[in-house]
């Protein structure tokens, strides 16, 4: 179906509406959002709302597939698309968990966002010594012909390049990764042609961290960022979109809105389309109340979705897992330490709460300021 502008409006009104009065209800404001699907909410804004997922989650936690089915319109492989996932030694393909994410998804009516064809810090070994001692595109060409194909059908966007940038080493600011070291920076446009071979009608990504904050190397990165995009543009290299991971960390500050804001308005001049692929929020303070914690979390991530969903080039969010369950983010020992004595009882503080959903898969603040910032 094709939703002109009013028919849009009103799917965000009707949400506006069922919020409103779950409210009137007796649930509160903050828990009628709760309740609000981000799914629901997300499509009412013509909008895909994803997370991240790895297979044996799926395949062992029906809490957790039930939670994605309720939330979600679409999936990123943590893992399993990677080259040195997919192909760990030359030529035996292992794709049996890409393939049963893929199939989960064509089952329940899921899209797939594809993550990532190539990045440097997931190359097998045999490849990162071909790499070294007998450069071959050929090979690099056979995983993005192996991968784009197979799963075609399911994926619409591609992360084709992933962490491309580094800054403080390079006036171009390329990071010096296996790829650019055996070909040049002719790698990304050598990938993306290649892509575009492999999926013609695809939408094309770059996929970058490191762009929130107001500090010197994330300014830095920022602008190598876009000059990258500027040279890409100049040559008609296939690009369709920018990937901004967005691992939000309440240790740099709270969000650069101003810079976020200049640096999408940048992105929509280029004409390419902007996915948020992996967001999720680091704490600061986990000395704090868990409901201190869930409001500063909530609050950051509320700062970032209202300034990059106010272009209308954003196509999808995605975080990088649905509960703190599943959430890479670690407590670390070092942070722990610096703690002592705060939890005089013995607890601890327990995991990072930095994704929507806590490890019992309750709604937390942070889905609550997802669900109000979509609805707005």
């Amino acid at each position: 179906m094709v939703l002109n502008e009013t028919s849009i409006l009103s799917r965000r009104n009707l949400l506006r509406w069922a919020v409103t009065s779950l409210a009137f209800c007796g649930f509160g404001k903050q828990a009628a959002l709760a309740m609000a699907r981000l799914r629901t909410a997300a499509e009412a804004r013509e909008l895909f709302i994803g997370t991240a997922v790895a297979a044996d989650a799926l395949r062992r936690d029906s809490s957790f597939k039930e939670a994605i089915l309720a939330e979600c319109s679409s999936l990123t492989p943590e893992l399993s698309m990677k080259w040195a996932a997919a192909e760990p030694s030359r030529g035996r393909l292992e794709l049996t968990d890409m393939d049963e994410i893929a199939d989960f998804a064509r089952f329940n009516g899921l899209a797939v966002y594809g993550h990532a064809l190539l990045w440097h810090g997931s190359i097998p070994h045999w490849a990162e010594v071909m790499l070294r001692e007998a450069p071959d595109w050929q090979h690099v060409r056979n995983h993005i012909a192996t991968v784009m194909p197979r799963y075609g059908d399911v994926v619409r966007y591609w992360d084709v390049v992933n962490e491309p940038i580094d800054t403080g080493h390079r006036e171009d600011g390329l990071r010096d990764s296996p790829f650019l070291r055996a070909f040049g920076s002719s790698y990304i446009e050598r990938s993306l042609h290649d892509a575009r071979v492999f999926s013609p009608r695809g939408r094309l990504m770059i996929n970058e961290y490191g762009l929130e904050y107001d500090n010197q190397v994330e300014r830095d990165r920022r602008y190598l960022f876009l000059k990258l995009i500027e040279r890409l543009r100049s040559k008609n290299v296939p690009l369709d979109g920018i990937g901004l991971q967005a691992h939000l960390d309440l240790r740099k500050g709270t969000v650069f809105q101003n810079a976020i804001k200049e640096f999408l308005q940048e992105i929509e001049g280029f004409g390419l389309e902007v996915v948020v692929t992996e967001l999720d929020v680091k704490e600061a303070d986990y000395a704090a109340s868990a409901e201190q914690r869930d409001t500063t979390v909530a609050d950051e991530t509320r700062r970032y979705l209202e300034t990059v969903l106010d272009h209308a080039n954003v196509k999808g969010v995605t975080t990088w897992g649905l509960s703190d369950r599943y959430s890479w983010l670690r407590v670390t020992d070092e942070e722990l330490g610096a703690y002592k004595g705060a939890w005089k009882d013995g607890s601890g503080p327990g995991l990072n709460r930095g994704l929507p959903l806590d490890a019992m898969f309750m709604p937390k603040r942070m889905h609550a300021a997802m669900a109000s910032t979509l609805a707005d």
